[in-house]
């Protein structure tokens, strides 16, 4: 049988390797250069910890994993007999694989709130799953790139997530990209003059869906969920918004009553203005009253980022949860955070050809083979280029030079050194430039000074 890997899964070639480590890259240094300090925790969660953190959809989409041994012997039989998944599911799985990394780090500051010092920042850059549909930018296992601050309520890191959105995305070598953002205050707001507070999920989760649907799709998508004739009307306003500042002009007349959603474009209105302010290298920052971001524990600022260039889905996306740790015994614990999706960044930059050109990412320096003992005295000189920081391999059996020199050529290996009986006696080393062509007599330390330039 043809081996095979899981949908929604993929390996990865040497070339698309150095085009991801370029992506990590890039994104660990800039969440250094803001401050944020890494950690890692399990792929495998207790599957308690995951659910009812991500609402009905997310919860759906986890990964659970058998129990050990006979996982039948402590199954719920009446779920079992009734074929009642939801219900059969925690008795006969208690772990899964991680959903996001954003609820396993709210799990970590619970249980290392002794040894952290806070505002805590932290970055993470790990692989998380989702039992999805797989599709093009849509995967089961990707990874995922986190900045979170946790334990300050301050609107500065609002700005600053912003700013960081802003300067990973520029050095990526996008050019053209909007930084969405919305409060999930001004949401609820809306919820409140609407007299749907208590369908507030139902609600953001179909507005949340205009790109996919579009505005006729959302609409339809209402009135099936049977939503008032006032939450069409309004709706329908909402759509029809020109500007940021009519909108929120708009929006300020209709929560006259509505404190929460006052405080939504209050807090809006400031990481506005200190993101106008502080200017932006690139990205168009704006205001997107149907942004609802799908993740029941969001409180206060939303984001999303978009390319302009082509058509992928979100970049990148985060908001501010207040209370995340509260389900885990710490109370008040207000954080803000944004995720980078590695893979959709993969896919945008590759349709786009931004990559940069990784030739000599790997070995720099091949040692052409004449012979066993030709051979033994080119791996003592590799040893020593190595030592000096030059990425060097020996070509390991005296085989034709055609081949050797396929070898080099497929690996994209800018050196080649000859050493042959003659170049052993004489202490001269053969180097020759793969690109060019040209070759030059050269000592040992010579060579090394060239190669390493």
């Amino acid at each position: 049988m043809k081996p095979s890997i899981p949908k929604g899964t993929r390996d990865f070639t040497p070339v698309e390797m150095h085009r991801r480590k370029f992506i990590f890259s890039t994104i660990e240094k800039h969440f250094k250069s803001f401050g944020y300090l890494p950690i890692e925790t399990p792929a495998m969660e207790n599957l308690s910890t995951l659910t009812g953190k991500y609402g009905e959809e997310g919860d759906r989409l986890i990964f659970k994993i058998l129990n050990s041994g006979d996982f039948l012997k402590k199954a719920d039989h009446v779920a079992l007999l009734q074929r009642n998944s939801n219900k059969l599911a925690p008795s006969i799985a208690g772990k899964a694989l991680r959903y996001d990394l954003t609820v396993p780090f709210a799990r970590f500051v619970v249980q290392h709130r002794n040894e952290l010092h806070f505002p805590f920042k932290r970055y993470q850059i790990q692989p998380v799953w989702r039992a999805d549909r797989p599709q093009k930018g849509r995967y089961r296992e990707f990874y995922q790139c986190d900045a979170d601050v946790i334990g300050s309520a301050s609107l500065r890191y609002d700005t600053e997530m912003v700013h960081l959105m802003d300067e990973v995305l520029y050095d990526l070598g996008l050019k053209d990209f909007t930084i969405r953002i919305n409060n999930r205050k001004i949401l609820s707001g809306l919820a409140e003059i609407m007299n749907i507070s208590d369908r507030f999920t139902e609600y953001t989760v179909a507005i949340d869906k205009l790109d996919k649907i579009g505005r006729e799709g959302v609409l339809n998508e209402l009135v099936k969920l049977e939503m008032p004739g006032e939450v069409l009307e309004k709706t329908k306003e909402i759509f029809s918004f020109g500007s940021a500042d009519e909108a929120i002009g708009k929006l300020d007349e209709w929560f006259g009553n509505s404190e929460t959603g006052k405080t939504g474009l209050s807090e809006l209105r400031y990481v506005r203005n200190h993101v106008q302010h502080d200017e932006l290298r690139i990205a168009r920052f704006e205001f997107d009253v149907t942004l609802a971001r799908g993740l029941d524990y969001y409180t206060g600022s939303i984001f999303e980022v978009i390319s302009n260039e082509i058509k992928m889905g979100s970049l990148c996306g985060g908001g501010r949860y207040d209370d995340l740790t509260g389900v885990f015994g710490l109370q008040n614990m207000s954080g803000i955070g944004i995720s980078f999706g590695a893979d959709r960044l993969y896919d945008v930059l590759l349709a786009l050809d931004r990559f940069p050109d990784f030739t000599g990412e790997g070995t720099e320096l091949l040692f052409v083979n004449f012979g066993e003992a030709e051979g033994d005295f080119c791996e003592a000189m590799v040893t020593r280029c190595r030592r000096v920081g030059i990425n060097a391999e020996l070509y390991p059996v005296n085989a034709k030079m055609q081949k050797q020199m396929k070898y080099a050529n497929a690996k994209k290996i800018p050196w080649v050194a000859l050493i042959g009986e003659n170049e052993i006696k004489s202490g001269n080393i053969r180097l020759k430039n793969m690109e060019t062509g040209e070759q030059w007599d050269l000592s040992e330390a010579e060579m090394m000074d060239i190669v390493r330039r």
